[in-house]
């Protein structure tokens, strides 16, 4: 039986769920300031997955995990010579939409042997300098190949193989995952990278690829399930007064939320920002700014966040069950309204690696057929 995903709140039955590097992989750096925060982040961040699994699996769910490799080399970026964020967000490169799974390509020596030719040496560059030493127009093909070009075992592969086995037609593109996607039935939502993309060559790319729904584009200025999400049929919760939520969702409820989630932690943002690039250098663990950025995070942003920051990146279980990271008095109060029970696992660390509830896991299985919420489109 092939896997498939019709709505996002049909009970879910199989979930990807991503991983983060253990704290011995941070046994490299020099400066026991830096390496005791991000051991503790590593164990926190682990502890928060269990806590997640153990609430799905108390739903029945199956649970497969993203991949990574024993050997710290093997995460060194080739092309870049920095150690690569570890796989803990599935949901930003992958997407199950029906019963076809869309993500990127994870045979890495394939993909490499596509672009040989005379002027192209006979293996795959293992490290950076191996890298460097390649004429300019190879170099520039292989950054081409996108995020997933380095030579650590591939993330994604045993949720391939699990597809594979279950005889589910993979297709990669990394341009669809279903953290930019939302699946209604008949209807597909696409949010927009940025706010003055042009959305009218979006809708018409999507529309060639699936031209078996009606495609919808929502001006979300980036992963749409951070801004909004359709708990179920009837009630979204949200971060922005989106105008297009009267025509996209008519008779809908929209909670709002404003000043929530990332417009919460914005200073440590734009600190966080102000270090970006520094995260996987080896050798900036020893940089006083980077220094004073992870310190920073525990002492004062992680527990303000544990207390205060309502994220609208939550996961669906189902039509009655909602995992979200924490309380906030008006969305729990239009979850009784509607019959919704929450259940709070506080992903503690989302906020410094970039990843919520719904983007560290990946349904790729919910019980359901595709239904037709607004008829009236035709």
């Amino acid at each position: 039986m092939t896997y498939s995903v019709h709505q996002h709140w049909d009970p879910l039955k199989v979930c990807a769920v991503g991983r983060s590097y253990p704290p011995e992989f941070y046994s490299y750096i020099q400066n026991s300031k830096v390496r005791n925060v991000m051991e503790r982040v590593a164990m926190e961040t682990e502890e928060d997955y269990q806590k997640l699994i153990k609430l799905l699996e108390s739903f029945n769910v199956e649970i497969v995990r993203t991949e990574i490799g024993t050997d710290i080399n093997q995460h060194l970026n080739v092309v870049t010579g920095k150690y690569l964020p570890p796989p803990m967000t599935p949901r930003d490169y992958t997407a199950m939409i029906g019963n076809i799974f869309y993500m990127p390509e994870t045979d890495f020596e394939k993909k490499y042997d596509l672009l040989k030719g005379t002027d192209y040496p006979s293996r795959y560059p293992t490290n950076h300098e191996e890298f460097n030493s390649l004429p300019e127009f190879i170099k520039q093909e292989l950054k081409d190949f996108g995020w997933e070009f380095y030579n650590a075992p591939s993330p994604t592969r045993p949720i391939k193989t699990l597809l594979e086995k279950q005889g589910n037609k993979i297709l990669y593109n990394k341009k669809i995952s279903s953290a930019m996607t939302t699946r209604i039935g008949k209807d597909l939502y696409f949010g927009t990278h940025t706010y003055d993309q042009d959305q009218r060559k979006l809708k018409t790319r999507v529309e060639k690829l699936f031209p078996d729904y009606r495609c919808h584009v929502v001006n979300t200025g980036g992963h749409s399930d951070g801004t909004f999400c359709p708990v179920k049929p009837g009630l979204i919760v949200s971060l922005y007064d989106v105008p297009s939520y009267s025509t996209t969702f008519p008779d809908w409820e929209v909670v709002y939320l404003p000043g929530q989630s990332w417009s919460a932690v914005k200073p440590f943002l734009e600190l966080k920002q102000k270090n970006y690039g520094k995260w996987w250098v080896p050798g900036e663990e020893l940089n006083d700014d980077f220094t004073d950025f992870v310190e920073t995070w525990l002492e004062h942003w992680v527990g303000y966040v544990e207390e205060t920051v309502f994220d609208v990146n939550m996961l669906v279980i189902d039509e009655k069950n909602v995992v979200c990271n924490n309380y906030n008095e008006k969305v729990f109060a239009a979850f009784d309204r509607h019959g919704i029970t929450p259940h709070v696992v506080n992903f503690r660390h989302r906020y410094f690696w970039d990843g919520g509830l719904h983007c560290i896991t990946s349904d790729l299985h919910r019980e359901g057929v595709k239904k037709d919420y607004f008829p009236e489109r035709g």
